[in-house]
C-alpha cells in the first residue's frame, strides 16, 4: 500500500499534447498497455537516459533519434523491457518506430520508443503494430490518466501532476506522468517520467532544465538501490501557450514549477515502492561538496540494516551511524557529527546524545513518515534524498515478479 500516496482526481492538459492508451496484449490481459504520445509540429524535446551498461534497445534507439529529429510521437510500451535483447531487440524497436511512421504519417526518426516490464523478452513488435492504428484514432488531449495507467507495471497507483505558473503575465501549464516502484536507484532518473508543458523553450534551455530538475528529484530517490536499463525522463516543450520562457525571471519561475512537479513526482514513486511502509527522508548537511552529502545520504538510504528497522520501527540507530562511517568519506571527524531521527538527536559530537532516550527513538520509528538528519560540520553542502523501507512484501512482490 503507498505510503501517504492518492492517484491524482485529474490532470491537466497540455495544448499541443495528445495522449492515447490501447491494449497491446503484450504482457498483461484486460489492461492498456502501450501509451502513445502525440507532439505539436514545432515542439522542441530533451529526454536523460539510464546510465546502466546494459542500456535497453529503446534507450539507444530513442536517444539516436532525438539526435537526428525533433520528435513526433513517443511510444511506451508496459509489460516488456526490450533490454538484454542484443541486436533482435535493437530491430524489434526500430520497427515498432517504422510501424508508428506508418500508421500516423511521420518519419520513424520522429518517433521516441520507450519500455518497461521484464528484461530478456523479446519483444512482441507484431502486437504492438497491430495495436497501433487504434491508439492513433484514440488520440485525445484529456487522456492523461489513460496515459499515466497504461505505463504501469508493479505499481498500485497511476502518478502525475499538473501545475499552473504565470510566466511574463501569461499562465503556462506544466503537466507529467511517471511510473516507478521497484528497481529504484535512478543515475540520469528508476522509472519514466514524461512531462510537457505549453511555454515555449529552445532545446539547449529545456536540456538544462530538465537536468537541473532531474538532478534534484529522481536522481535523490532511491528504493532499494538497484538502477534499471530503461530509465528515461522526458520533458517536451509546445509552444501552444504563446509564452516564450529565456533567461532572468521567467526561466526562474519555470524551473521552479518544474522542480515542483519533477520532486512531486518522484517522491510519489518512493511512496508507492513495492512493499513500502515508511517514507523516509534523509537530509545530510554540512559537507565539503553535494557528492560529499549524497554518498552519505545514499550509503543510508541503501543500508539494508537501516532499511529493515525502519520496518520494524526500531529506533536501532547504530546502523545509521555505521553507515555513516562506511561511507567513504575522506578524513571524516566522526567526534564533530550530529543525527537527528524526527526532532529528536539521537547522536551528538559523534557518540550517543545523553539525552536521548529510547522511547523517544521509539515514538519517531512508529511513524508511516520518518526524517533522518545527518551534520558532518565540515562545510556549507547539503542534500535531501527520499527512501523506503525494506518489507517482507518487497521479496513476495519481487519473488512472484515473472509467476
Amino acid at each position: 500500500m503507498a505510503v501517504g500516496l492518492e492517484a491524482p482526481q485529474s490532470l491537466t492538459p497540455v495544448a499541443g499534447v495528445r495522449l492515447a492508451a490501447v491494449e497491446a496484449g503484450i504482457r498483461y490481459r484486460d489492461r492498456r498497455d502501450l501509451v502513445l504520445m502525440e507532439l505539436a509540429e514545432g515542439s522542441t524535446a530533451a529526454a536523460v537516459f539510464t546510465r546502466n551498461a546494459f542500456r535497453a534497445a529503446p534507450v539507444l534507439v530513442a536517444e539516436a533519434h532525438l539526435a537526428a529529429a525533433a520528435p513526433r510521437y513517443l511510444l511506451i510500451n508496459s509489460g516488456n523491457a526490450n533490454a538484454g535483447t542484443g541486436q533482435p531487440g535493437l530491430d524489434a524497436a526500430q520497427a515498432s518506430c517504422q510501424a508508428l511512421a506508418e500508421a500516423a504519417g511521420c518519419r520513424a526518426e520522429e518517433v521516441l520508443p520507450f519500455s518497461t516490464g521484464v528484461i530478456g523478452e523479446p519483444l512482441p513488435v507484431e502486437r504492438i503494430a497491430q495495436a497501433l492504428p487504434a491508439a492513433v484514432q484514440a488520440l485525445a488531449e484529456d487522456a492523461w490518466m489513460d496515459a499515466a495507467r497504461g505505463i504501469m507495471t508493479t505499481d498500485t497507483l497511476p502518478k502525475g501532476v499538473s501545475r499552473r505558473v504565470t510566466i511574463n503575465g501569461a499562465p503556462v501549464t506544466i503537466t507529467g506522468i511517471a511510473k516507478g516502484s521497484g528497481m529504484i536507484h535512478p543515475d540520469m532518473a528508476t522509472m519514466l517520467a514524461y512531462v510537457a508543458t505549453d511555454a515555449a523553450l529552445p532545446a539547449d534551455l529545456l536540456r538544462q532544465c530538465l537536468r537541473l530538475a532531474a538532478d534534484r528529484s529522481f536522481n535523490a530517490v532511491t528504493v532499494d538501490g538497484d538502477t534499471s536499463t530503461n530509465d528515461a525522463c522526458v520533458l517536451v516543450a509546445t509552444g501552444a501557450a504563446g509564452v516564450s520562457v529565456g533567461e532572468g525571471a521567467a526561466l526562474d519561475a519555470f524551473q521552479a514549477a518544474l522542480d515542483e512537479v519533477c520532486m512531486q513526482l518522484a517522491q510519489a514513486i518512493v511512496r508507492d515502492g513495492e512493499g513500502a511502509t515508511k517514507f523516509v527522508t534523509i537530509d545530510v548537511v554540512g559537507a565539503r561538496h553535494e557528492a560529499e552529502a549524497r554518498q552519505v545520504g545514499f550509503t543510508i538510504a541503501h543500508s539494508p540494516l537501516v532499511k529493515t528497522a525502519l520496518f520494524a520501527s526500531d529506533p536501532n540507530w547504530g546502523r545509521i551511524l555505521a553507515a555513516v562511517g562506511r561511507a567513504g568519506i575522506e578524513d571524516l571527524d566522526v567526534g564533530r557529527i550530529d543525527i537527528h531521527l524526527g526532532g529528536v538527536r539521537i547522536v551528538r559530537g559523534g557518540g550517543r546524545d545523553p539525552d536521548y532516550t529510547e522511547a523517544q527513538g521509539q515514538a519517531v520509528m512508529k511513524q508511516a513518515e520518518i526524517d533522518i538528519r545527518v551534520a558532518l560540520d565540515r562545510g556549507d553542502a547539503r542534500v535531501r534524498i527520499w527512501t523506503t523501507d525494506l518489507s517482507h512484501e518487497y521479496v513476495r512482490i519481487n519473488a512472484e515478479y515473472r509467476s
